[in-house]
């Protein structure tokens, strides 16, 4: 039995590509970020593209979880939790006003979007895993 059903390859090519771009923009373009959401550009950037480099490498763990799922579904589980809680915090600067309700916007295509679907397939990786070692 494959591990991942073609619309979860997809699904995960997909967050990985997407997840590699905003990485990079976030590590490269960050001045560009903060300019669109009005907000001032702190005077240590160095943590903004720390985040940046962190969303790329999870971009890079989707691929390998693409790859070999059963290997590496604890890296998907990660990436879950990181679009959890990334959710739970930006939801929450919405919700202060210290980041502009655009930002929910984002806050839902790049991390909300996914934790169904991304549950999905960690449940259905760790089934099969677990079969297999029986």
């Amino acid at each position: 039995m494959d591990p991942l059903k073609p619309w979860m390859r997809k699904l995960l090519m997909f967050a990985g590509c997407y997840n590699l771009l905003v990485g990079i923009n976030l590590t490269i373009f960050y001045h560009e970020m903060f300019k669109f959401f009005g907000l001032p550009k702190p005077s240590l950037i160095m943590y903004v593209q720390l985040v940046g480099i962190l969303v790329a490498l999870f971009g890079v763990g989707y691929w390998r979880v693409v790859f070999h799922p059963i290997r590496n579904r604890d890296l998907l589980f990660l990436g879950f939790l990181s679009k959890l809680f990334g959710t739970l915090l930006g939801t929450g600067y919405v919700l202060l006003g210290k980041m502009p309700p655009i930002f929910f916007v984002i806050l839902l295509f790049s991390d909300l979007v996914y934790l169904p679907f991304f549950w999905r397939i960690i449940r259905r990786v760790y089934r099969i895993a677990d079969e297999r070692a029986l």
